[in-house]
């Protein structure tokens, strides 16, 4: 369970402080609400204060909206005050892409008491993980993310442009998914990538070539600590982005960043395990046991409620549409990627869920906290799922899930399960923050309505 630093977290700062000497400055990294990395840099001379609860910042850091805005109603409730930001001892490391030597860790929020902040993302995913283990059971979970490579300019409308020689042709066809050919045109930056991941032990799998021009995708391994799983996603994003830009290259992992073209998804696996490492999802059959079933009852029943943590932002409704491979209703099915909950076929004692809902523009931390607490829920009540789907879900599946925004925000605003799981504290939070960038989108008047209605009326 979170708490405040440890005599063996200042250990460990100091340690990292002897083995790197020509450290000068540390990035002080706090996650936000929508996924976005706060913080400061931290003098050298001030880490082994920080961890004996001397680093502070706003706790409405953590609500801003996307643009940085503190979100109405949120800020000033309790005077902007300060919270103490308590270092992840584990995430101390070096930053491996900088010119100049530097440090860098993630901190969680907890109040002037150095209780953790509810309202942080963090904290409510180790909340969830914590009802899990008083049941004795422990949730295992990997990340898989996709992402566009793009040149640093946009094209004359504004439009990102792929990058690579899948992309030169002015109408690609096709991506070319799984070419070798088109990862080598990128070997570079990919293999630095893959060092910078080993030298910050994010624990990363598979680099494949997806589905659209200049469109990768990378898997993280299985961990059975969830809160450790979010760090290493966030920081797969970090390294993608900052190595990225060092080949003069921007890496997005916006929802949909071409209308056209597939979008970017985060699929996440999850089993469970028992006291003893038993997976309770496996019974030595093809089917799983009653325990996989109340698991995907519960993120089934729970799934509308929490769309707006799968789909955060404006633009990740776009992805959305028949045939593409993002779910419009709350189905399963086994070895089925036309689904929103995917049982793979594997092992018996790997049996999984893969859940196939959100895009990489969610925040992983409440991805996953959304997840388990679905999952928990079905579980702890013994929901059953509906009948398993066989084929294309598309056409048999009526759409289900919300594909606006506002409807999303609503469905989560009249919650009593984000309620209960996630937190009124976070519940409000985090509506207050979304609700002020749907109202900015709202009055924005696109390029594409001058161009419809300007001189046809």
């Amino acid at each position: 369970m979170l708490g405040p630093s440890s005599i063996n977290d200042l250990e460990l700062a100091k340690q990292f402080l002897e083995a790197n000497p020509d450290i000068e400055t540390i990035e002080v990294l706090l996650p936000d609400i929508n996924g976005v990395l706060r913080g400061k840099w931290l003098p050298r001379d001030n880490l082994l204060k920080a961890f004996k609860g001397g680093l502070k910042l706003p706790v409405t850091t953590l609500n801003f909206d996307i643009w940085g805005r503190d979100a109405p109603g949120v800020a000033f409730d309790d005077g902007d005050a300060d919270g103490i930001c308590i270092p992840v001892a584990s995430s101390l490391s070096r930053v491996p892409w900088t010119d100049r030597p530097m440090g860098q860790m993630f901190v969680h929020m907890a109040d002037l008491d150095e209780q953790p902040f509810i309202g942080d993302p963090r904290v409510v995913l180790d909340s969830i993980v914590e009802k899990f283990k008083a049941l004795g059971l422990k949730p295992v979970v990997a990340i898989e993310l996709e992402f566009y490579l793009l040149e640093e300019k946009r094209d004359n409308t504004g439009r990102p442009v792929h990058a690579g020689c899948d992309a030169n042709a002015d109408y690609p066809i096709g991506g070319q998914p799984y070419s070798l050919d088109l990862m080598q045109e990128y070997q570079e930056a990919f293999h630095e990538m893959r060092e910078a991941c080993e030298t910050l032990g994010v624990p990363v799998d598979t680099l494949v070539k997806e589905f659209a021009p200049a469109q990768y995708e990378i898997n993280l391994h299985h961990e059975d600590d969830p809160c450790s799983a979010a760090d290493h996603a966030m920081m797969l994003k970090r390294v993608i982005k900052s190595v990225a830009r060092r080949h003069d290259l921007n890496a997005s992992f916006m929802a949909k960043p071409f209308g056209d073209m597939a979008g970017n998804g985060m699929h996440v696996h999850f089993s469970i395990l028992d006291e003893a490492g038993h997976n309770i999802f496996n019974n030595e059959t093809e089917e799983g046991s009653e325990a996989l079933l109340h698991a995907i009852a519960g993120v089934q029943s729970t799934m509308v409620e929490t769309m707006a943590i799968y789909a955060p932002n404006f633009n990740s409704y776009r992805r959305f549409q028949p045939g593409s491979y993002a779910p419009m209703a709350p189905t399963w099915g086994y070895e089925n990627r036309t689904v929103a909950l995917r049982i793979p076929s594997d092992d018996f004692a790997a049996t999984r869920i893969e859940h196939r809902v959100s895009g990489a523009d969610a925040n992983p931390y409440l991805v996953l906290a959304s997840i388990l607490a679905g999952a928990y829920e079905g579980l702890t009540k013994k929901l059953q799922p509906t009948a398993a789907m066989e084929g294309d879900a598309y056409s048999q599946a009526q759409s289900s899930l919300p594909v606006y925004w506002p409807d999303s925000l609503n469905a989560f605003e009249r919650s009593k399960f984000v309620r209960t799981h996630l937190g009124e504290v976070f519940q409000r939070s985090y509506l207050a923050a979304k609700r002020q960038e749907l109202d900015e989108f709202r009055h924005t008047v696109t390029r594409m309505e001058y161009d419809a209605y300007l001189l046809a009326f």
